[in-house]
């Protein structure tokens, strides 16, 4: 239970508690109103070290190459320039997008500085490169998660192409064991497996191994797919999957409801500095504008992110990217 204690004592200080509900009461509000209404800062910020990655995952727009924005590394000195406006009002950072965070040789420096300034953090790693474990740990990073969907070599192998399945176990046992010798209590170590055709028998094993590493967590996640070509990852269980599938046609299982808590709750900064609505429009198709022109407040209370909210509101279907999003489905596995 620790990690949820850190993650209270992010929100307790009275302004970012104020927010939090603030954000909250403002969407209720805009909701029943159906005009978009926000007078807050979002309780979380996802920011996007890099969107390089190491592997070649073929369902991830990084790693299939369809991802056709610029590719970087974002610098120390842009991060602490968006961290000081927003971490007296935020108390979440979410340390991925479309990237292996580990990559970026300053990524450590900003765990560091968010951790300084109070913030819950959370980060990502495929694993599949050296650590430094300890710097990880002394870093005051909140939670990692580790994605790794497989437990032989033959099954991470299908999925996390280019991966190193070995390099990736002993990372994670060994981040279990150093955490323990030096007495610490963080990060949170979760091991994440999206759960797919070819790993899904795994399943009963993977619990196992689980216990016998002593993560803390495990969790599974559904698969996002995009075109038809991707319908031999669905697992064949159905309650392992987000969509319905009728032949070459696939649909999310849940209907699309004209609303989005992500445009009130959870912004993303990309490795540019560019303000992106949100993690699913992953090409930066929806311009917001640059944190380094202008302010986050100027951007995040403007004109184009309250006309994205407008249209969500009133028709979320006609936003291409709305229409394959994880926004009030179940993508962790119970």
């Amino acid at each position: 239970m620790h990690h949820h204690l850190e993650l209270g004592a992010a929100f307790w200080g009275e302004e970012r508690l104020r927010q939090l509900i603030g954000a909250y009461l403002d969407y209720q509000r805009s909701l029943i109103t159906r005009k978009a209404y926000l007078r807050h800062y979002p309780p979380a910020l996802m920011i996007e070290p890099t969107n390089i990655c190491n592997l070649h995952c073929p369902l991830c727009p990084s790693g299939n190459a369809t991802l056709t924005r610029p590719r970087g590394m974002m610098p120390l000195s842009l991060f602490q320039h968006v961290l000081d406006q927003v971490y007296s009002k935020i108390g979440m950072l979410i340390l991925w997008n479309q990237g292996e965070s580990f990559l970026n040789p300053e990524f450590i420096s900003m765990i560091r500085y968010a951790a300084t300034k109070g913030l819950y953090t959370m980060a990502s790693t495929n694993a599949s490169l050296p650590l430094d474990l300890e710097a990880i740990i002394n870093s005051g990073l909140n939670k990692l998660i580790f994605s790794l969907d497989g437990i032989t070599p033959e099954s991470y192998n299908k999925y996390r192409v280019g991966g190193d399945f070995e390099l990736v176990m002993s990372n994670l046992q060994a981040l279990v064991d150093l955490k323990k010798s030096m007495g610490a209590a963080k990060p949170y170590i979760v091991w994440q497996f999206i759960v797919m055709r070819h790993n899904e028998y795994e399943i009963p094993r993977l619990k196992t191994l689980a216990k016998q590493l002593r993560v803390d967590k495990l969790e599974l996640k559904t698969a996002q797919i995009y075109t038809a070509e991707d319908l031999h990852y669905l697992p064949a269980k159905h309650k392992y999957s987000r969509y319905r599938k009728e032949g070459d046609s696939f649909e999310l299982k849940t209907r699309l409801l004209n609303r989005c808590r992500r445009l009130w709750t959870q912004p993303v900064v990309a490795w540019n500095g560019e303000l992106c609505i949100c993690c699913y429009d992953k090409d930066l198709k929806y311009q917001i504008g640059s944190l380094y022109q202008e302010s986050f407040e100027a951007l995040w209370f403007g004109k184009k992110m309250q006309s994205m909210r407008q249209r969500v509101l009133e028709n979320r279907a006609s936003i291409p990217i709305c229409r394959n999003c994880g926004e009030g489905i179940v993508q962790k596995i119970r």
